[in-house]
């Protein structure tokens, strides 16, 4: 009963926690975190509600996972490739590196295998932290969409180097570098041909379920399923949920106008709820993490100082040297294009649920019995980290933005989303034109379907009385259809040239869909 206590208050105080961080105009998963930490703080709280490691990463990542990437498409990817390369896999790498180092001096008699699995808690940041802090700020889409490409994706490379470290040390062997890069070309190999699966499988079933909460259900239960499914069978659970995300928005048909308003309501309340659960959950465990330092605590706190100022560092080197890579390109989709977004990007490196969760999945003993070196430093450590790297950013992240006068490009790029309205607009007109000629529709019917159709609705109200009225209500019912029929056409044309844009190169997808949310929206109105 105190598990469901806790996750109802939870979910509660995130949904109050959104309209405090829109009136405070700051993000509310990290008041949620803050919230966290406040509750755990009182006295005589019970440790009933500890988190299960083994639960951690299934139960939250995989929604989380799927509705961020659902805001982006195959494209985006094609053309930020060098990014994923980058961020997702050098740059996490050398923070790996880099930490290990760190902690293996600071730290007497830690076995490397351990140092190098500490690195791998805290060099992802967190794509669910990222998406809920800065995704609420305005800045430039482009820097945004580079941000989540490199979350999507990095939480992989993370895994494997974590699990291969942690076996190596409670088997007290070392880490093959060979081996690792096998395990992570496998498992990504993998994991893109499962999501490829489940994506065909799930377009065959909804393509058969006529009921449209029906299908909205079964994409809640894909994120699920596809992660689990990779997971058991080696593969990395992370790049499968973005796979099944991306492919089943590739796949999308231009007139499921209902149902992507339904399945957009559903996805929108699971991930406010679910991030709110999540972080409010980071806040609360952070109590038995001090517990367990105990009188070292102090001497932790320091360590754990040093590890955050050589993360931040060291990402903020890293955009440095991508801002003087990438302004050498002819890549408007590119980012970091200039000093300032170079220091935006650096201070959006948010951990999150990934971090949490790795570091409490460290064993607690070896195969020997012996205690994982130094376990509850590492711990320690590694959520210091999270905390620092969040609400520091997430608290500092609107003032940032504002003196860097980046939020200024930000409205300069709704030029983009104009364009794809025109080339809607554009669409529609045609279609009109073409039944006009070919089905004739009257003119005066083409330019005023609106007015018409609402007179119609009036007219058509009463049951015709005499022969004369049957004829006309006859001739007024045919107008009335083939209106229908032309403005239903002119619609899904305009929905599908949108969605041709989407899967451009070079196309924001999050000004293609706010568009055609808008169309879905007409439609529906219509029917």
């Amino acid at each position: 009963m105190e598990i469901l206590l806790l996750v109802v208050g939870l979910m509660l105080a995130a949904v109050l926690l959104v309209g405090l961080g829109d009136r405070l105009r700051l993000p509310w998963p990290a008041l949620m975190l803050v919230l966290g930490v406040v509750v755990a703080s009182i006295p005589g709280l019970p440790d009933g509600f500890e988190l299960d490691p083994d639960l951690i990463l299934p139960l939250f990542l995989p929604p989380l996972l799927y509705a961020t990437a659902q805001r982006t498409s195959w494209a985006v990817f094609r053309a930020r490739w060098r990014s994923i390369l980058m961020l997702a896999v050098a740059l996490v790498l050398v923070t790996i590196t880099l930490v290990a180092g760190t902690v293996y001096v600071l730290v007497p008699g830690i076995a490397v295998t351990a140092a190098i699995a500490l690195g791998a808690m805290v060099a992802p940041p967190d794509p669910v932290a990222v998406e809920a802090v800065a995704g609420s700020v305005s800045i430039p889409r482009r820097v945004l969409a580079v941000l989540q490409t490199e979350g999507l994706f990095n939480d992989a490379t993370a895994l494997v180097v974590f699990q291969a470290a942690v076996l190596a040390t409670v088997a007290g062997g070392e880490i093959s570098p060979a081996l690792l890069a096998v395990r992570f070309v496998a498992g990504a190999v993998g994991a893109v041909l499962i999501g490829l699966g489940v994506a065909w499988v799930a377009r065959t079933v909804l393509s058969r379920l006529t009921d449209s909460t029906g299908r909205a259900a079964l994409t809640l239960v894909l994120p699920f399923a596809t992660y689990l499914i990779a997971d058991e069978l080696g593969a990395s659970g992370v790049i499968a949920v973005v796979v099944l995300a991306l492919q089943l928005r590739a796949r999308a048909d231009a007139d499921e106008a209902g149902e992507r308003l339904t399945t957009a309501s559903l996805w929108n309340v699971v991930e406010m709820l679910v991030t709110g659960i999540a972080f409010g959950l980071i806040g609360l465990d952070l109590r038995q993490v001090v517990e367990d330092a105990g009188d070292e605590l102090p001497r932790m706190l320091w360590h754990a100082a040093i590890v955050c100022a050589v993360v931040v560092v060291v990402r903020a080197l890293w955009m440095t040297g991508a801002w003087r890579t990438v302004r050498r390109r002819d890549d408007p989709s590119a980012a970091p294009r200039t000093g300032r977004e170079a220091t935006l990007m650096a201070w959006c490196g948010m951990r999150g649920l990934a971090t949490l969760a790795l570091a409490l999945s460290l064993p607690v003993t070896t195969a020997t019995g012996a205690p994982f070196p130094a376990r509850s430093e590492l711990t320690l450590i590694a959520v210091s980290v999270l905390v620092v790297t969040l609400v520091i950013p997430g608290f500092t992240l609107p003032w940032l933005v504002r003196l860097l006068g980046v939020d200024a490009e930000a409205d300069a790029e709704r030029h983009a989303e104009k364009q794809i309205v025109l080339r809607a607009r554009r669409a529609a007109a045609a279609t009109l034109e073409f039944e006009q000629k070919v089905q004739g529709l009257p003119d005066d019917v083409a330019s005023g379907m609106k007015d018409k159709v609402a007179k119609l609705a009036a007219v058509l109200s009463g049951e015709p009385t005499s022969e004369e009225d049957r004829q006309r209500v006859a001739v007024l019912r045919d107008t009335r259809d083939r209106v229908s029929a032309a403005q239903a056409a002119a619609l899904s044309a305009a929905r599908a040239e949108v969605l041709a844009a989407r899967r451009e190169p070079g196309v924001d997808p999050h000004a293609a869909d706010r568009v055609l949310h808008r169309l879905d929206l007409r439609t529906v109105l219509l029917d």
